[in-house]
């Protein structure tokens, strides 16, 4: 059983091409003004035009309006579109439709009650959820600020929808992450950001390597012990 991986929050077509050649599966180009990792359409189309055929490309966007949705696709070859705000569940469903792009929404969670509010909002309007901790407090961005939360709220998912575990990942403990969820309904793979990287919006190629390593041994492993 193969685990999607998805590096989020590239900056640059060589971190792109170095995601990619190290096996990973999807990349995220933020379109976000607040983050760090935000970049601008022509640098955008540039990182995408790098790597187009070879990965999945996902936008992701925060609140976004249609016209900054229709500008982005129409320069970018994006496979996806991440909704990383409060869009509602219709908006959700509005903005797939509108663009025919799969919508993967993200949602910040820190109970089981999160866990379940979640899917009951979003399943039947999103192609894909993504499990993000809670922002802080303090924050000034709804992802990408490296806080994990405990997965064990995660258990009793019902899976019905493809889901991405998200969080504070990082080489160091993205294999014992995947090992208590990996069984459950639904579990796609694994989004990285902060976690891989040397700088705000800096990949570090060893750590994105890294990650991916063991991200693949931890399938490997759970292949092995369920054969």
């Amino acid at each position: 059983m193969s685990q999607l991986v998805k590096i989020c929050g590239l900056t640059s077509a060589d971190m792109a091409r170095q995601a990619v050649d190290a096996g990973a599966d999807m990349i995220g180009l933020v379109f976000f003004e607040k983050s760090p990792r935000c970049v601008e359409l022509a640098q955008a189309a540039e990182i995408a035009d790098a790597v187009r055929g070879d990965v999945s490309i996902v936008g992701l966007f925060v609140n976004p309006d249609m016209t900054r949705l229709a500008d982005a696709i129409a320069e970018v070859p994006l496979t996806h579109i991440q909704l990383h705000g409060t869009e509602k569940p219709e908006r959700v469903e509005l903005i797939g439709q509108s663009f025919g792009l799969p919508v993967i929404k993200a949602i910040g969670v820190a109970s089981r009650e999160d866990v379940t509010a979640a899917e009951d909002a979003y399943g039947a309007y999103a192609d894909m959820l993504l499990f993000d901790a809670k922002p802080p407090p303090y924050a000034s961005r709804p992802g990408g600020n490296g806080v994990r939360f405990d997965v064990d709220i995660l258990s009793e998912i019902k899976g019905e929808t493809p889901w991405l575990l998200s969080g504070g990942l990082t080489p160091d403990n993205v294999y014992d992450a995947i090992d208590a969820v990996q069984a459950l309904a639904g579990f796609e793979g694994v989004d990285v950001s902060s976690g891989v990287e040397s700088a705000p919006g800096v990949k570090d190629a060893k750590m994105v390597s890294d990650f991916i390593g063991a991200v693949r041994a931890a399938a490997s492993d759970y292949m092995d012990k369920d054969a």
